[in-house]
């Protein structure tokens, strides 16, 4: 490239450092173009969700200060028409920002001014880099701070990716329950310690699958509510310097209408600005769902195990084949997928937290690390999920012959025998029968303990897998007053 082509292919722009060359296609500016020249870390840029969410904020004043008068309609329809772009997918190239910047966010939010600006000038007849038409700080920012319109952008962000991830896990809750119900008459051995423990049907496992899911979504819904209260209009520190009241009302109540999210004013600026609480609540709620679904996917893996020297009471769909040296081998490859998800995402809380507390006096710093690592959870569980219950849960077909033989040769069965017979005979019988691997029933008829009618009413596995005293009301033997025990 000579001398002549270097030039051609930048600009020059300026800011209160000085000159700055930016590249000529360049939607951004000068400021902008100094954060990816001070910032080459990652090669991560914004979130999508973040993008999208600085544009709506950018939409909301532009509409408030024109609402206000302070803003000039031709100018703010240029900005409004600009941001809409940004919100149907345009543009996104030009935020060039990595994720790990200047703290507060002030390089993204001089990003999303300068790229608007110069598409504002553009949709007005302009060439970009003439901000004499539209100015990113005078205009696009007019009474913002990047202190109060990068966290309302956070919050907004967040509420649309928790939007868009409780459809998924729904979607799981749902597979999960309707194989609760499809596996409901199998019974299986229970399993404590890792050892045979008292009889329960398949369906039961499953179905408390779907209620664990379903607690997690009503945790992470709960955990959103407080990103509702709104700090826009703080400005710098909270004091609401620069921003008309009408404006602070205004913004609120577009952002509402735009996104459909109940939006509310902040109780008080100052107290909201520097607050990562709401975002560290809804960490909280992901590392809690991780945890969730790390139990649910071992649990899948473990019953799935074999298929001859495992459990295999559950046959997971083959997706793929599972060992570059053992033919035919098949792994439980979408288990192992989320669990790697969810360690990921409890690495992600874990800098959420840190982060959350290191915030001095009337500001939190560190808010570009908080959203990249509550965005990007929000994405990959919101996509595991979804692959996870695809290609994984609804295709989980029962092994219902090793169910059931688990179930009718576990030593536990003896337990349905304490209330009648008393722990220690009880106990005596498991031990016998552990060590011979002969059946229960024709012990306890050697030992000539009940009629033979009770004992095969006691010992039907079913019952044992609802409330109660098994085979009482049908059955002669008395109840012993103080039977039982065990944990």
């Amino acid at each position: 490239m000579t001398q002549d082509d270097s030039r051609a292919a930048t600009r020059i722009e300026h800011d209160s450092l000085g000159d700055v060359a930016v590249p000529a296609g360049a939607l951004y500016g000068a400021q902008t173009q100094r954060a990816v020249e001070n910032y080459p870390i990652s090669g991560m840029h914004a979130h999508p969700a973040m993008i999208r969410a600085t544009a709506l904020v950018k939409k909301a004043a532009a509409l408030a200060n024109q609402e206000t008068g302070r803003l000039d309609e031709r100018l703010a329809g240029a900005i409004v028409r600009a941001a809409d772009e940004i919100l149907a997918g345009d543009w996104h190239d030009h935020f060039v920002v990595d994720v790990y910047q200047a703290g507060a966010g002030t390089s993204h939010n001089m990003n999303a001014n300068e790229v608007l600006a110069n598409r504002a000038i553009e949709l007005l007849g302009g060439r970009r880099g003439d901000y004499s038409l539209v100015h990113p700080n005078d205009h696009v920012n007019m009474a913002q701070s990047t202190n109060d319109t990068f966290p309302t952008a956070m919050r907004v962000a967040t509420l649309l990716m928790v939007r868009e991830t409780v459809p998924a896990l729904e979607r799981l809750r749902q597979g999960l329950a309707a194989k609760g119900t499809e596996f409901d008459d199998i019974v299986k051995s229970g399993r404590t310690h890792l050892q045979d423990a008292t009889p329960i049907r398949l369906g039961q496992e499953f179905t408390a699958y779907a209620l664990t899911v379903q607690r997690a979504i009503a945790r992470l819904q709960h955990a959103s509510e407080a990103l509702l209260e709104l700090n826009i209009g703080g400005t710098a520190v909270g004091t609401g310097l620069n921003a008309e009241p009408a404006y602070i009302a205004g913004v609120v109540r577009h952002l509402r209408e735009m996104t459909g999210f109940g939006f509310r004013n902040a109780e008080m600026l100052v107290q909201i600005a520097p607050d990562m609480a709401p975002f560290a609540d809804v960490s909280g709620a992901l590392r809690v769902l991780a945890l969730d679904l790390t139990k649910i996917a071992n649990d899948l893996r473990l019953l799935a195990s074999g298929p001859s020297t495992g459990l295999y009471e559950i046959v997971l769909p083959a997706v793929q084949p599972g060992s570059s040296i053992m033919p035919g081998k098949v792994n439980p490859s979408m288990a192992e997928m989320l669990n790697q998800v969810c360690f990921q995402v409890l690495g992600h809380d874990t800098t959420v937290s840190y982060a959350a507390q290191a915030g001095q006096l009337e500001l939190n710093v560190m808010m570009p690390v908080i959203i990249h690592n509550l965005l990007w959870p929000l994405t990959i569980i919101k996509n595991a999920v979804d692959t996870f219950t695809t290609r994984c849960v609804n295709g989980i077909v029962a092994n219902r012959e090793r169910c059931e033989d688990y179930a009718y040769k576990s030593a536990s069965l003896v337990t349905a025998l304490a209330p009648y017979i008393g722990y220690e005979a009880s106990a005596a019988i498991a031990k016998e029968q552990i060590e011979s691997g002969r059946d229960i029933r024709n012990i306890v008829r050697e030992r000539n303990l009940l009629p033979e009618a009770d004992l095969e009413e006691i010992l039907k596995p079913r019952a044992m897998t609802e409330p109660g005293i098994a085979g009482q009301g049908r059955t002669r033997t008395p109840i012993l007053g103080g039977g039982g025990g065990g944990g």
